[in-house]
C-alpha cells in the first residue's frame, strides 16, 4: 500500500492510499476485500473508495470526501456528448489528448457525484467537472488530481473544513 501525496498545501486534505493488486498478489476480487478491510479497520469517519484494475484507491477523512480512478482510453463524440458541459465541450477543442481531458473529467465527476452522495443521481453533462474549477475550489469543496500511473488518471473531492463560512 502507498500513500498518496494530495496536492494542495494548507487544506485539511484526506489520507489515501493506492493498493496494487499486482504488487500484493491479488485478483480483482481479491483487491476489493483487501479494500474494504482496510477501510474498516481504520475507522475514519468518512470513507471513500474506487477500483479500476489492478488499482484500488481508498481515502479517508473527518469530513465527506468521494475518490475515482480510471484508465485513459479511447474516448468518442457520443461519450464526449454525454458528459460534457457546454463550456467543457468548448474547453475540449483546445486539448492536445482529448482522451486524456475526458477521462479526467469523467473521473473528477465521478469523485464529485461521491462526494455529493449518491452518484446515479448527478447527470454527467450537467456537473460542473472539478477540472475546470478555479484552484480547483468551489465554495465549500476542494479537488485534486492524484498521480496513480502514466495510463490512470485519479480525483478526489472533499469537503473542507476550513472554507470561509464553515
Amino acid at each position: 500500500m502507498t500513500r498518496l501525496e494530495v496536492p494542495l498545501e494548507g487544506e485539511d486534505t484526506p489520507e489515501v492510499h493506492l493498493l496494487d493488486a499486482r504488487v500484493c498478489g491479488l485478483d480483482p476480487a481479491g483487491l476489493r476485500e483487501r479494500a474494504r478491510r482496510m477501510s474498516a479497520e481504520r475507522g475514519a469517519p468518512y470513507v471513500s473508495r474506487s477500483y479500476r484494475y489492478p488499482f484500488a484507491l481508498i481515502g479517508w477523512h473527518d469530513s465527506e470526501l468521494g475518490i475515482d480512478v480510471e484508465r485513459i482510453g479511447p474516448c468518442d463524440q457520443a461519450f464526449a456528448d454525454l458528459i460534457c458541459t457546454p463550456t467543457e465541450r468548448a474547453d475540449r477543442a483546445a486539448i492536445d489528448d482529448p482522451d486524456r481531458y475526458l477521462t479526467s473529467l469523467w473521473c473528477a465527476k465521478e469523485a464529485l457525484a461521491k462526494v455529493l452522495g449518491d452518484a446515479v443521481l448527478y447527470e454527467p453533462a450537467r456537473l460542473e467537472s472539478p477540472v475546470v474549477w478555479p484552484n480547483q475550489r468551489a465554495g465549500i469543496w476542494r479537488a485534486a488530481q492524484l498521480i496513480v500511473s502514466d495510463s490512470y488518471l485519479a480525483w478526489l473531492c472533499w469537503r473542507s473544513a476550513t472554507a470561509a463560512g464553515c
